[in-house]
């Protein structure tokens, strides 16, 4: 007889005959989708649940040692208590992406219960385990704070502010997901559960490079439940890539795999568990290949190629006016070299799609950066017409760049036109962690001279990527970083070379910074080294080298009148200042929008339907709160309320193409087609004496597009981009070399909606600072060695003060209300102004990343 395990769950009593993780059962059996699947390692958070009053991680735990306990989730707490959290989330600004709120929930829940005043220390201590890559945590522990003070009487929710009776440009609007995030009711992709629904994963590559020899599916094709085992034969046009189409869907019997990650072959069945019978049942015959592994072995004479066109992947020159000539008629100079490594994006949601027949073609539920770009790259995999694939976004659980590629799209698309019914394809976190592209691992040498006063007066830099397996964005991403060496100074003579290099590492691409963060940490470092030369303070030479209005940036772009750099550093100068030999500065710009001659073009297109205005565009809101943003600019613009707009998500199939969510340009780019269209409207219903219902029916279709130059223009003062960000960061170290402090003054133009961007602020410093001080991907013979819980992600109890500062100019950009962005800002200038800190602090320059000798990375003895 069969050993049963019963065992409460919001009050209800459960009994099973399965021992299995408890997660599963919740989600599997209960549908209880708050509980979320970030990792299924325990080290994540996002599956946090309260066992007997206690927060416990449902991945962890097993049913059968759930015998007897009481488990509640989200769905499971009390109507003032589900309120309670999503006012007090909402009205901080804790909420991003949203996929590891419900844990955060629960772990408040739980502390709340057993300390219903905690403190600042208690809280941070109570969600050390649960892990958030947006915050900052910072937002996320007011929150919590504030939920305990309503639950005590102490504060009151006001329901106006989820109904946005205040909701124009510059309000601080309630986030439209905030609720359906708190409460675990929206959908990401991994909680669909649609009819006949089966499960699709690839078999991956043992080895980062090997001849496969053969591939043997008819012991997996024996298991019961398995429908089909796909290989590079079935697959119509055997390449994808975002740009470059090198990425092979599957590696072919007799081809040389690239990296562990690569997919051999592609098993459907029935359920999860039949799946994983399946895989481990595949034979694969492999001969091993010795791989190459870094920069320096991929340029060798007599490297095996990783593609036949070479092991070169992309290369730039950046050149204006003679930086030769200018470095040698210079009063100081310092050549320094940097190395920085690859970074993990721990985006809490992995990748999942689920994808179906549909109409003539397909449709595909996904979590990615751009539907069209997606439909794009699947549509050249079949040899079909765009407009056969419909690409929808579900909730994003955060993206930084890394779900700009294809994942698993593409594959649950093979597999649901193969079986006929609707596929879910899903990496595990150590597949995520294997397979999506990096931020791509530095080496440069920079040369920066100034003159007397220590006026700047040329770079000269090499630049080296070390981008894996395959292109992915290396091309824009390289191009950025060269582009943007310079920083946000005044000065005309520059001669910086780029190279990305094959290797068999894990592939790389774009990553919150794009290739700026390398750069920029070099350069600044630099910059440093030069002021000591000339006598001036680190503060003092960023001052006098700062571009603004009028002035002519290094890649000859006229700056425009909302440049605010030198606001930011008069922003911060007396704190860097009073905190002397503790304390670093460094600045930085980014652009926003993809600029340099592309057709960059936000869209929107606004229908009446049922007395309300809904909005279409296909503009992915991967957790920075566009769908928020472009609903405060048709409020503002139409003079119409929230209760009588909507957002209706990123789908090809209704929304136009407005690009991908990359490059800090959807508030900008399609802010302003957003507030085109609603002027439109506005014209319109003004004519009808603002009677809405006159209207029904109408649409308004808007697109907006500023042209730029290309790279290399002949122009004397070519425009590169629509706008630019500038920010100047100051960290303060305490006695223990321990971050105490850092201070963000940020000019990202008029802010749209001050509580998401302070903790667009928040979360990228926080970023910024793992990226200089804890996180690291170490690779053996190009295998990645780390584990989600060993990745170095700064937990909340390790947090420093982040101070927010928000400049802007009385004569703003034109468009969008004259906003700019943040996503990617935030982070760049964090790592060198930690590294000017400890410089400060010690004398010893560290020039590699992460830091070593540090209070996070103790030298090794």
């Amino acid at each position: 007889m069969s050993e049963t395990y019963t065992f409460t769950v919001n009050g209800v009593l459960r009994e099973t005959a399965e021992d299995k993780p408890l997660l599963r059962y919740l989600r599997d059996d209960l549908e209880l989708h708050s509980v979320k699947d970030g990792c299924s390692e325990g080290a994540c958070g996002t599956c946090t649940i309260s066992v007997d009053g206690r927060p416990v991680r449902a991945c962890i735990l097993t049913t059968k040692k759930a015998s007897g306990k009481t488990i509640l989730t989200v769905e499971g707490l009390s109507v003032p208590e589900k309120e309670a959290f999503v006012y007090a989330f909402g009205k901080v600004g804790a909420v991003q992406c949203g996929f590891c709120i419900p844990g955060m929930v629960m772990a408040g829940k739980t502390l709340l219960d057993q300390n219903p005043n905690p403190t600042e220390a208690q809280i941070k201590k109570a969600i050390r385990g649960n892990m958030c890559r947006c915050t900052g945590y910072k937002k996320i522990i007011e929150g919590i704070s504030l939920v305990g003070a309503i639950l005590r009487g102490e504060a009151q929710i006001d329901p106006e502010l989820e109904k946005g009776d205040v909701y124009g440009v510059g309000d601080r609007a309630f986030r439209i997901d905030v609720r359906d995030k708190v409460l675990g009711t929206g959908e990401y992709c991994d909680d669909l559960c649609l009819d006949g629904m089966v499960y699709a994963s690839a078999v991956r590559s043992a080895y980062p490079r090997a001849k496969v020899l053969s591939i043997d599916a008819a012991p997996a094709l024996a298991v019961p439940g398995v429908l089909a085992v796909l290989t590079a034969e079935d697959v119509p046009h055997n390449k994808v890539g975002h740009i470059q189409q090198d990425w092979d869907v599957m590696i072919a019997v007799g081809d040389t795999t690239r990296c562990v990650g690569d997919a051999l072959c592609l098993v459907v069945a029935e359920s999860e568990f039949i799946l994983s019978q399946a895989k481990a049942a595949v034979k694969i015959e492999y001969e091993p290949l010795e791989p190459v592994r870094n920069i320096h072995e991929a340029m060798a004479e007599g490297a095996p190629l990783i593609h036949q066109s070479g092991n070169l992947c992309q290369s730039r020159h950046v050149t204006r006016g003679d930086a030769g000539a200018a470095l040698a008629n210079s009063r100081y100079t310092v050549t320094q070299s940097y190395k920085t490594p690859f970074t993990e994006h721990a985006f809490l949601e992995p990748e999942c799609a689920v994808a179906l027949p549909h109409k003539n073609g397909v449709k595909v539920y996904t979590s990615d950066q751009g539907v069209y770009d997606t439909r794009h790259e699947i549509s050249i995999m079949l040899g079909w017409e765009p407009e056969r694939i419909v690409v929808e976004n579900k909730l994003v659980g955060g993206g930084f760049g890394g779900k700009e590629d294809v994942s698993v799209q593409h594959l649950a698309v093979l597999a649901a036109l193969k079986v006929g019914r609707p596929v879910k394809a899903r990496l595990t976190r150590q597949e995520s962690i294997r397979f999506h592209p990096k931020r791509h691992a530095m080496e440069g040498t920079f040369t920066l001279g100034c003159d007397e006063n220590g006026i700047f007066t040329a770079l000269d830099c090499d630049i080296y990527f070390d981008t894996g397996a395959y292109a992915s964005l290396c091309g824009p991403v390289l191009e950025r970083a060269c582009t943007h060496s310079v920083g946000p100074y005044c000065y005309q003579n520059t001669d910086i070379r780029g190279y990305g290099y094959y290797t068999n590492n894990p592939p790389t691409g774009a990553f919150r910074g794009f290739g700026v963060c390398q750069s920029e940490f070099a350069l600044e470092s630099c910059i440093n080294l030069l002021a000591e030369k000339v006598g001036i303070s680190p503060w003092e030479i960023r001052f006098r080298n700062a571009i603004e209005p009028g002035r002519v940036l290094p890649n000859g772009q006229i700056a425009d009148g909302s440049t605010a750099l030198k606001e930011t550093l008069l922003a911060v100068q007396e704190v860097y200042e009073a905190n002397s030999g503790r304390a670093g500065i460094a600045c930085a710009m980014k652009n926003a929008g993809v600029g340099v001659g592309l057709p960059d073009k936000g869209r929107c297109r606004l229908a009446v339907e049922h007395g309300t205005v809904r909005l279409y565009s296909a503009a992915s809101d991967i957790g920075q709160g566009c769908s928020t943003i472009f609903l405060q600019i048709l409020a503002q613009t139409a003079g119409l309320p929230l209760e009588k707009l909507q957002n209706m998500g990123s789908s090809s199939e209704t929304a136009p193409d407005s690009g991908t969510t990359s490059g800090s340009r959807q508030t900008l780019i399609t802010g302003e087609a957003v507030r085109m269209a609603a002027a439109d409207l506005r014209a319109v219903l003004d004519q009808a004496g603002g009677d809405l219902s006159a209207l029904e029916g109408q649409e308004f279709f808007a697109e907006f597009f500023d042209p730029t130059d290309r790279l290399g223009s002949d122009k004397p003062n070519p425009k590169s981009h629509v706008a630019y960000g500038f920010a100047t960061h100051v960290v303060v170290l305490d006695d223990d070399g321990r971050v105490k402090e850092v201070w963000a003054a940020h000019d990202s133009g008029k802010v749209v909606n001050p509580t998401s961007i302070q903790g667009q602020i928040e979360g990228g410093v926080l970023m910024g600072l793992g990226y200089a001080l804890t996180e690291d991907f170490p690779l053996q013979d190009c295998v990645p060695q780390a584990r989600f819980a060993t990745l170095g992600l700064l937990r909340a109890d390790q947090i420093p003060e982040i101070h927010a500062i928000y400049v802007d100019k009385d004569t703003p950009l034109p468009f969008a209300y004259g906003a700019k962005g943040i996503g990617e800002i935030a982070t760049i200038p964090t790592a060198p102004a930690v590294q000017g800190a400890y410089y400060a602090m010690d004398h010893i320059l560290r020039t590699t990343l992460p830091m070593e000798n540090t209070f996070y990375k103790k030298p090794k003895l």
